[in-house]
């Protein structure tokens, strides 16, 4: 039997840097991942990223502050109407970090280990 142990990181426990960019009214927090991990068969190094949203778009990204990785998501109604949280969850299998989802706020992305991301879709498709 396989142990799952499932691991958060909450970007406020890291120190968000909560800004507001241009006109484009877009948030942007940043969190720092203690670990490498898994994100669609890719491994991400440890280190900073920021999870980007504008408040008027359905999506959530998820970008390497020190690299040209990004990747993005179509986010769902969350856990409460009223949350402010924003958290990455991972599994963590036999040491190995596994995106699992993405919270901004009061909506979260479906189970990424189980899907592509919108950018990746967008390559496989040659857009």
């Amino acid at each position: 039997m396989r142990s799952i142990l499932r691991s958060v990181i909450l970007a406020s426990a890291f120190g968000v840097a909560v800004a507001l960019t241009g006109n484009s009214a877009m948030a942007a927090s940043r969190v720092d991942v203690p670990f490498n991990f898994k994100i669609a068969g890719a491994t991400l190094p440890a280190g900073p990223y920021q999870i980007v949203h504008e408040p008027t778009s359905p999506f959530v990204t998820l970008r390497s502050v020190d690299s040209t990785a990004s990747y993005t998501w179509l986010l769902n109604p969350g856990p409460s109407e009223t949350s402010t949280r924003v958290a990455l969850r991972f599994d963590d299998t036999n040491g190995t970090h596994i995106l699992q989802s993405v919270q901004y706020g009061s909506k979260i992305t479906s189970r990424l280990d189980k899907m592509k991301s919108i950018d990746l879709e967008r390559e496989s498709r040659g857009q």
